[in-house]
């Protein structure tokens, strides 16, 4: 008996220690057990949970095998082009409402990459086709569009103000086995290095999240939303309490460009750099042990404009502490071209602050669709090779650029008689240039021209 009457002491002060205290509705809590009330999130979810979809798709995933990557003697038993092999997929995630009015939802870029067909479902029952409206696969952001009337939007959080050791609960469609919901705490911020050619600044629970959770709410206990869950650490893909979550501020950033230019435009700084280590900061007699420290400021770029100069340590962008050069990279660069921002550095031992106006990053891969609608489903970039022009790769089937006779590996290198050697240029004659476009291509050893209507 003492025992118990010790428990259910605890359980009361443990729901006093973490915030939880009576409303005003006693209606709001759980029975009483043994004269005490207990806590529960259930008011809570009662609001927040219908802001938060299962999302299905259905898509062909496709593989093309391009001749030359054949070793020469093979090529007689392939053919004369490239094998491309189609083959079907099914996939399931969450999603969560973030505009009831306008119908956006929020998820991952995994989720809905190569999806012919996405379907919204709603914790009331009902069921919507959505369009894609954007996505950037570098930081596995998406954006969605509904048409449906009485949504209900999660209220976002300022995810800057988090905590190592705030509570967390994620919301989502684990497995397909409906909307479920789980606990936990921050346990970390910043988290990158899940991959190094994203841009990563996660938040890192243990509250479960598993397959199907993925674009799914991270939310505190005030029900605002904090986080897009995105990524587990599990040896055999379950959950073992390490998963990682988008801080909403980062996705917010790159909504709003999405919406507004139909792409995300990256500002760039143009340093290059590296962590502040402990030895690092010794040798520069530095008392910080957090930071970015900038080893190379790049010819005519924003850093260069602004003042900055190798050697210094970024310690705080935009008065935000900054922990690490991938933490400085992870938050530049959700901000758009031609955003000011205000950066603190520390040189020579002293604090210095600077204004920034941060360039286009031009050579990150855009929407190919924004340049021209023939070139929808392919990815473009700056071509990093020998010969200057517009690579194209990712060229999604039936699309309009597979259409036009693109192909994974063409480089573009010019517009009719005009030679273009970035993204920029091909925009720029494209845009001054409407109607029918011959581009010039660069496949393999030959040179052809594809027409744009």
């Amino acid at each position: 008996m003492m025992t118990k009457k010790l428990s259910l002491i605890s359980a009361s002060l443990f729901a006093l220690s973490i915030g939880f205290y009576p409303s005003t509705s006693q209606a709001a809590w759980p029975q009483s057990v043994s004269g005490q009330q207990l806590p529960s999130l259930a008011p809570m979810l009662e609001k927040v949970a219908p802001g938060v979809v299962s999302i299905s798709v259905e898509g062909t995933h496709t593989q093309r095998l391009q001749r030359r990557q054949v070793p020469e003697m093979f090529r007689p038993f392939i053919g004369r082009g490239d094998q491309v092999r189609e083959q079907p997929f099914k996939g399931l995630g969450s999603g969560v409402i973030i505009d009831a009015e306008e119908g956006y939802i929020l998820t991952n870029h995994h989720v809905v990459n190569n999806a012919d067909e996405i379907k919204i479902s709603l914790s009331d029952g009902r069921q919507f086709t959505a369009k894609m409206i954007g996505s950037d696969p570098e930081s596995d952001v998406a954006l969605l569009q509904v048409e449906a009337d009485n949504l209900t939007e999660v209220k976002k959080a300022d995810s800057d103000e988090l905590r190592v050791g705030d509570f967390t609960v994620a919301i989502g469609n684990p497995f397909g086995l409906g909307q479920t919901v789980t606990s936990g705490i921050v346990s970390a911020l910043g988290r990158t290095g899940l991959n190094t050619d994203n841009y990563e600044n996660f938040i890192q629970t243990d509250a479960a999240i598993n397959s199907g959770n993925s674009g799914g709410a991270l939310v505190n206990l005030k029900g605002e939303l904090i986080g897009i869950n995105t990524a587990i650490i599990g040896p055999n893909g379950g959950n073992v309490g390490i998963g990682f979550a988008i801080p909403i501020n980062m996705a917010d950033s790159l909504v709003n460009q999405i919406l507004e230019f139909g792409e995300v435009r990256r500002g760039v700084l143009g340093i290059q750099g590296l962590p502040l280590t402990p030895e690092l900061a010794k040798k520069f007699g530095l008392d910080t042990k957090h930071g970015a420290f900038v080893n190379q400021v790049m010819p005519d770029s924003a850093a260069e404009a602004a003042g900055l100069e190798a050697g210094d340590i970024i310690v705080k962008v935009d008065g935000r502490a900054i922990k690490t050069f991938s933490d400085l990279r992870a938050k530049i660069a959700t901000m758009g071209a031609g955003t000011n921002v205000k950066l603190e550095v520390i040189r020579d031992g002293r604090t210095k602050k600077f204004k920034v106006k941060l360039k286009d990053k031009s050579s990150e891969s855009v929407l190919a669709r924004v340049i021209h609608p023939a070139l929808s489903g392919a990815k473009l970039k700056d071509n990093s090779g020998k010969v200057k022009g517009v690579s194209v790769s990712d060229i999604e089937r039936r699309s309009p650029a597979m259409q036009v006779g693109l192909e994974d590996g063409d480089v573009i290198i010019g517009v009719d008689r005009t030679r273009v050697k970035s993204l920029k240029e091909l925009r720029a004659y494209l845009k001054e240039n409407e109607g029918m476009s011959a581009l010039r291509i660069k496949r393999e050893d030959s040179v052809l021209y594809l027409i744009l209507n």
